[in-house]
């Protein structure tokens, strides 16, 4: 009696577990327009074999360069370097609904996004506003998002102006991404242009960026602040800085949004490494432990060990087996990070060691034409 009880445990268990292995994984690629990409690019990822199957291609815009799902899963927002219509002028947001059992996207509509070349899109928590920044034109835009999807007209609204010192990149504000905290209260706006990050209170009722009590800090001048990403406790931020291929680390006060810098500056290339390079993205794995972080030119991931109080040290290289590795990102579980090569038309996979950060590369490189954005997300049925 003892061993069949024993055996209907073990089928049952065996079922679940087969459940949970079988729930499908979708990797959403945005590109630039360049060497025949065709937009959007939609691959299943079967994680026990490390491979991609092509579910679907999403033509007519131009470079759907970065992107975003939405809180609920239910949606995914691409910023297109291609103007909504003939009539206006700067880039375009494009709303797409989720199939959940497919993962393949149907259009919803395309709103402008107020600004010459929009690179980044993220959401505030419930998902009631996006925000977009616009590199060139030095500003970001509040947009509202309908429970059906649908983009609605700015809520609210920032133009940045000012210089700094490196000639040839910082001669006018370049707004570079934008990030909610995780309580949803403040909202950081980092400008490569000015070498500043800026500070807003986010009013949710309004959809508004008001006046925060420390409004803006500075990192090293030269720097320039690209991307950035929060510690999974929220007390801390580590930023990118791109021109210098550095890192800078901040301690967020949750009470005020203020930020205190803890570390700039923290050299993330080898010694021996005399090439040119701009650092690109930059995330935290989700325990908190490492920080990595993407270098074109030297084109590999840096890696950092994160301590106690939230500082960084840098613990070594991998190299990514391609050209201009610009975004990269972290499986949710902490198991893979894909990296995406922009001039080499590939996308890498690699296993993170969980006791030191290493990282193996696994599996086949993904041919796509230009990825510049990667989105994973699991099937929600």
């Amino acid at each position: 009696m003892m061993r069949k009880l024993l055996g209907v445990l073990f089928l049952t268990l065996s079922v679940f577990s087969s459940l949970a292995q079988s729930k499908k994984e979708y990797l959403y690629v945005g590109t630039f327009s360049v060497r025949g990409s065709e937009g959007i690019y939609i691959y299943t990822f079967n994680r026990a074999k490390k491979s991609f199957t092509l579910v679907q291609t999403v033509t007519g815009l131009e470079s759907p360069s970065f992107l975003g799902i939405h809180p609920t899963s239910k949606f995914l927002y691409s910023v297109n370097r291609g103007k909504a219509s003939e009539n206006e002028t700067g880039g375009s947001v494009t709303a797409y609904t989720i199939d959940a059992k497919t993962g393949k996207l149907s259009a919803l509509n395309t709103r402008s996004s107020f600004g010459a070349d929009p690179c980044h899109i993220s959401f505030d928590k419930t998902g009631q506003y996006a925000f977009v920044s616009n590199y060139n034109e030095g500003n970001l835009v509040v947009l509202p998002l309908f429970e059906d999807g649908l983009v609605g007209n700015p809520s609210d609204s920032k133009k940045y102006t000012g210089s700094s010192i490196n000639p040839d990149r910082q001669q006018s504000s370049h707004l570079h991404s934008a990030l909610i905290s995780p309580d949803n209260r403040f909202l950081y706006a980092a400008d490569l242009g000015t070498d500043k990050i800026y500070i807003y209170n986010f009013n949710l009722k309004k959809g508004t960026l008001d006046d925060s009590k420390q409004k803006e800090v500075s990192v090293k001048a030269g720097t320039g602040p690209r991307h950035f990403a929060f510690h999974p406790s929220g007390n801390y931020m580590y930023v990118a800085e791109e021109l210098t291929s550095t890192v800078a680390t901040f301690k967020v006060d949750k009470k005020t949004g203020d930020l205190t810098i803890l570390q700039d500056s923290v050299l993330s290339l080898p010694k021996t490494f005399a090439g040119k390079n701009t650092s690109a993205d930059i995330h935290v794995d989700p325990k908190g432990k490492f920080l990595y972080m993407s270098n074109r030119g030297y084109n590999g991931l840096s890696i950092y060990s994160i301590g106690a109080d939230g500082k960084i040290k840098l613990v070594g290289q991998q190299t990514t087996g391609g050209s201009t590795p610009r975004n990269f990102m972290i499986d949710p579980k902490g198991e893979y990070i894909f990296v995406a090569h922009q001039d080499t038309d590939t996308i890498a996979t690699f296993r993170i060691n969980p006791k030191t950060g290493k990282l193996t590369p696994v599996g086949k490189p993904l041919k796509v034409p230009a990825p510049v954005c990667l989105k994973l997300l699991a099937a929600s049925y």
